[in-house]
């Protein structure tokens, strides 16, 4: 209930204040499980992300711990779904939860730079997302969110098509580290879509 609300409430004050254009909104999976990989230049990122993302198909986003500990947000966004994540570490704990998610059919959100990143430019991105893709076997949907400088300035939201991993390499340092780049990539690539259409 609490989600549908804010889901609404959301796709509303994009519409209004933003006059949100989606592009791709087709690739969207109909059925079944699948990890949004996306870029990350606000904060308004996650809401912004659940609110395109049609309202029974709940997304449970991974997010920093030390959100969790700030009042009211914190038990706001476990309300929705989120979990935490230790960054800069090897958290089994959140890759185990999101592979959870995905095995009960539910959307994982993710954002595999691990923060917020300068608007144009691409973060190296964290290994988790590409160890969630191949041991969950899941497709990853590649979002790419182009802010507008002030309101009632056209904010912009590609999606791409969804993106199948297999472990192709010599070690599993080098496997996650080609599909993180190829994440990466994919998301960039929308990114330069966008600036080509304007």
């Amino acid at each position: 209930m609490f989600y549908s609300f804010l889901h609404i409430c959301f796709r509303c004050y994009f519409k209004l204040l933003f006059r949100y254009q989606i592009y791709g909104s087709e690739n969207i999976p109909s059925t079944g499980a699948f990890i949004i990989c996306s870029n990350h230049t606000s904060w308004f990122d996650p809401p912004l992300v659940g609110s395109i993302i049609p309202r029974e198909k709940r997304v449970y986003f991974m997010a920093k711990e030390e959100l969790f500990s700030i009042f009211v947000l914190g038990r706001a966004i476990k309300m929705l779904g989120a979990f935490p994540v230790k960054r800069d570490t090897a958290d089994r704990k959140a890759i185990t939860k999101a592979l959870q998610v995905l095995e009960e059919g539910h959307v994982l959100g993710l954002f595999p730079e691990g923060t917020r990143v300068k608007a144009g430019d691409i973060g190296k991105p964290f290994h988790g997302p590409a160890l969630i893709a191949l041991k969950s076997k899941k497709p990853v949907l590649p979002i790419n969110i182009k802010w507008p400088s002030r309101f009632f300035k056209p904010l912009q939201v590609y999606i791409g098509k969804p993106l199948i991993f297999k472990e192709e390499g010599k070690s599993r340092k080098e496997i996650l580290n080609n599909i993180s780049m190829a994440i990466m990539q994919e998301i960039n690539k929308l990114h330069l879509e966008l600036h080509e259409e304007e």
